[in-house]
């Protein structure tokens, strides 16, 4: 007779800092933990998350050019985590942004590859690549 086991998914907390980078106009949004569906609204109230990918100028601040994901901190990202970096990718692109995706493990670049993202958003292997790019 087989046994059966079932895997159960570890969450963990999820959130974003948003911080300024280098160049003015650079605005870096740093991920942390698992960004998946399930993650992302139980640590962040739904219009947070919004209000943070939104990018609009805190005062004082010049409008952002370049936003650049810091993704270094995020282990695993699933199908829903990816279509929200998609449709920011096209809020960025409305507004006259680059976006850019930076530090990505190797498990969230499979994601992108396996879903040829990798091809329509733009990657840099860090942080510091991305804001000389």
């Amino acid at each position: 007779m087989a046994t059966l086991s079932w895997q159960t998914w570890n969450s963990g907390p999820f959130s974003i800092e948003r911080k300024p980078g280098k160049a003015p106009g650079t605005v870096i949004l740093s991920f942390r933990g698992p960004f998946t569906l399930r993650d992302a609204y139980s640590s962040l109230p739904t219009m947070t998350l919004k209000q943070v990918l939104e990018l609009e100028p805190a005062p004082g601040e010049d409008p952002p050019v370049k936003n650049i994901l810091d993704l270094t901190a995020c282990p695993y990202m699933d199908s829903s985590g990816l279509g929200i970096i998609v449709s920011h990718m096209v809020h960025c692109n409305k507004k006259g942004m680059k976006m850019i995706a930076a530090g990505m493990t190797p498990r969230v670049r499979e994601v992108f590859k396996l879903t040829r993202v990798d091809a329509v958003v733009p990657i840099a292997a860090s942080v510091e690549e991305a804001e000389a790019s």
